[in-house]
């Protein structure tokens, strides 16, 4: 279970208590407070606490560029200027609070994102539950041929199941051994802090993660992108999704530049123009490395 009752019990206890405020508010993110969004099989996403709207974000820029934004006719055209060109100082003033349970090797990924303020659960001080990812049968997959990062063809049949009872008699017997080595049964048990090292990287910890708008586009636009890992991809959908409440005519900004724009570079926006010409362009004729030319014919094809 994602959340213990005593968990639930403080949710319901913090969202039947509103306090009247003269901070700005959004109405999309207040409906998010405190819940908790399920992410895989035991983890979630849920928001603590928030600061700023899509209106701080042009309050900033406002203050910042003054008679310049007048041309602007409205905050949506001046989110979206924002946006487009990489101004990005007007969205570091809006800023989330998150508690994310997520598997520790997802954790692992996610901590490369140093733009953020972290306090994660300590194995040290507490004793991690029994709680493990086990993928679901449709994402258990081989090692891609092609990409050294990525998955190749589903498993099926035999060789799922048994990939699948691995998966699950392996963390079971680490914890059960973990369990061993840090009860007392008459004499000290090993530390905590020893003991935990004998865990696998699938069982869950906690974390509360502090980021600003800003830092959390960057997040999302790697981790929501289709070829991010499965398993931190759910996490960013979940997060897209509050986002969009919350600060909606920012997320609309970013989804269009970000998810669902494209880099070029200079050498792809000349091939361009030469295809725009009528000219016939090869890889031999770009300019480009074998790998260039690959993802830009994948753009070009999107």
């Amino acid at each position: 279970m994602p959340l213990t009752p005593d968990q639930l019990a403080e949710i319901d206890a913090l969202r039947a208590t509103p306090k009247p405020t003269l901070r700005a508010v959004s109405e999309g993110m207040e409906a998010h407070l405190y819940k908790a969004h399920q992410v895989l099989d035991h983890g979630f996403v849920r928001v603590v606490d928030y600061m700023g709207d899509d209106a701080a974000i042009c309050q900033a820029a406002r203050v910042s560029y003054g008679r310049g934004t007048k041309s602007v006719q409205n905050d949506e055209g001046l989110i979206r200027y924002l946006m487009r060109h990489w101004h990005s100082t007007p969205f570091e003033m809006c800023e989330v609070k998150l508690h994310v349970k997520l598997p520790v090797f997802v954790a692992r990924q996610w901590i490369r994102h140093r733009t953020a303020n972290v306090n994660e659960y300590s194995a040290r001080y507490s004793i991690l539950d029994r709680e493990f990812y086990i993928p679901a049968a449709d994402q258990l997959a081989a090692q891609s041929v092609v990409n050294n990062q990525g998955r190749g063809e589903t498993l099926t049949g035999d060789e799922a199941a048994r990939v699948l009872e691995i998966l699950k008699s392996d963390s079971n017997r680490s914890y059960d051994n973990y369990e061993a080595m840090i009860s007392d049964e008459g004499q000290a048990g090993l530390a905590r802090e020893l003991a935990r090292m004998n865990l696998p990287a699938n069982i869950y910890t906690q974390w509360y993660w502090k980021v600003d708008l800003h830092n959390l586009f960057h997040f999302l636009r790697l981790r929501a992108d289709a070829h991010a890992q499965y398993e931190i991809r759910v996490y960013a959908d979940m997060i897209c999704k509050v986002v969009a409440d919350w600060v909606p005519a920012a997320y609309r900004a970013f989804e269009d530049y970000r998810l669902g724009g494209a880099t070029l570079s200079g050498k792809s926006l000349d091939c361009i123009r030469r295809m725009l010409k009528g000219e016939e362009v090869s890889q031999e004729t770009s300019g480009m490395s074998k790998g260039e030319w690959r993802e830009f014919q994948a753009v070009l094809a999107e």
